[in-house]
């Protein structure tokens, strides 16, 4: 097969490479430039699209002997990772960039773009495994459960699962990797991991949001509505958060206080008890399905952050709502806290992805037992999005 190998300078994508030239494949290796001014961009290992990650993936392609390319793909990151991103957060909701990146940039942009040049697959050096299922691909966990990507790779649909290949997929450790970099003479094998977001040049998400967005002053109130405190933009805040709130006094029973609700419209901030975060519904909308869409409740696991613990639940798919997008429902087996609007939400059976949706809301039902829908009371102050 003719394979193009994203290469983002690292260890990772640099192994993915070399097994996909192993195993026969006629591979081409490409560096995504994700911005026009990468000095902006994280430098060392704290980011994947600096300028010396270019260099890195140029000598990694170098020592396998395939030809290497550098594609500008800032103004398609810029209009849909990085406009998401910031329109999430202005709506008062939880984007994640990375699922973002793979849905627009790995598996659209780089994809399409791929396949009308004449390649069958896009090889990445993520963690998760391809398996072959009586009805086409399936897409699984790693066997590595500290990196596992899987989450992160929900939202790529069937189709483009079909022409995507993760050399990675077998790798237990992280460690394996490193030797199999270092045994083949490439330079990034003791190379230390990215992290964080790629475009946030300095860590710092609030002020990344506050440049973007301005300052908006506005109220942070105590459940009851009475103000405990003052924020330069609703936008900066997520379900959850405890730290940064800058409050003037402490709660009246000397509890931490949460942010509960974020209402960007009344440019309002609701905190209050640990308790008013812990949710047993959630409903998500865009839904990606990787398997036979369930249209009874269907028993199995649901994880809600890129490496967080997956929960027992059970799950439907929903109609397609007014915008032309399929939903889901999810009834969870155990309380899950801190869950936020715009997060992904993403469905297993065991270790196999059934699909993925963005979590439109989510909440708890009564404890009295009221039916199946019915709802926990919002806080005073807080707004319930529909």
């Amino acid at each position: 097969m003719r394979v193009l190998a994203a290469m983002s300078g690292g260890v990772d994508s640099a192994v993915a490479a070399a097994l996909a030239v192993e195993a026969g494949h006629d591979v081409v290796g490409v560096h995504m430039a994700l911005s026009r001014n990468r000095d902006q961009f994280r430098t060392g290992s704290r980011g994947c699209c600096s300028i010396e990650d270019a260099g890195d993936a140029r000598r990694a392609a170098d020592v396998l002997g395939i030809p290497y390319y550098v594609w500008d793909l800032s103004e398609t990151f810029e209009e849909t990772v990085v406009a998401d991103f910031l329109s999430e957060y202005a709506a008062g909701r939880t984007p994640n960039p990375c699922v973002r990146c793979n849905e627009h940039i790995k598996f659209t942009a780089l994809l399409d773009k791929a396949t009308a040049l004449g390649f069958d697959a896009v090889a990445t050096g993520h963690y998760a495994r391809v398996v072959d299922g009586a009805r086409g691909p399936e897409l699984h966990r790693s066997p590595n459960d500290a990196k596992d990507q899987s989450y992160v790779l929900a939202v790529m649909g069937s189709e483009r699962l079909e022409r995507s290949i993760f050399p990675l997929g077998g790798f237990a450790t992280k460690d394996e990797v490193r030797a199999e970099a270092e045994r083949r003479g490439l330079s990034v094998s003791a190379k230390p991991d990215s992290y964080d977001i790629c475009f946030v040049a300095d860590g710092d998400t609030r002020g990344f949001l506050r440049d973007r967005l301005g300052a908006q002053p506005g109220e942070v109130r105590d459940v009851d509505g009475t103000v405990v405190g003052e924020h330069q933009g609703a936008y900066a805040y997520t379900i959850g958060q405890r730290k940064g709130l800058g409050l003037g006094r402490p709660a009246p029973d000397g509890r931490a206080r949460y942010v509960v609700d974020v209402n960007t419209e009344a440019n309002t901030v609701v905190v209050g008890p640990a308790e008013l975060l812990s949710v047993d519904r959630v409903a998500g909308d865009q839904a990606v399905w990787l398997a036979e869409p369930p249209q009874d409740w269907t028993g199995c696991t649901v994880q809600v952050r890129a490496h967080g613990r997956a929960v027992p639940a059970r799950v439907r798919a929903v109609p397609v709502s007014d915008d032309g997008t399929p939903g889901l429902e999810i009834r969870l087996g155990e309380l899950l806290r801190g869950v936020a609007s715009g997060q992904s939400v993403v469905v297993y059976d065991g270790t196999r992805v059934l699909g993925q949706a963005t979590v439109a809301r989510a909440w708890r039902g009564t404890p009295d037992g009221a039916g199946p829908d019915a709802e926990r009371p919002a806080p005073a102050g807080a707004t319930v999005r529909p």
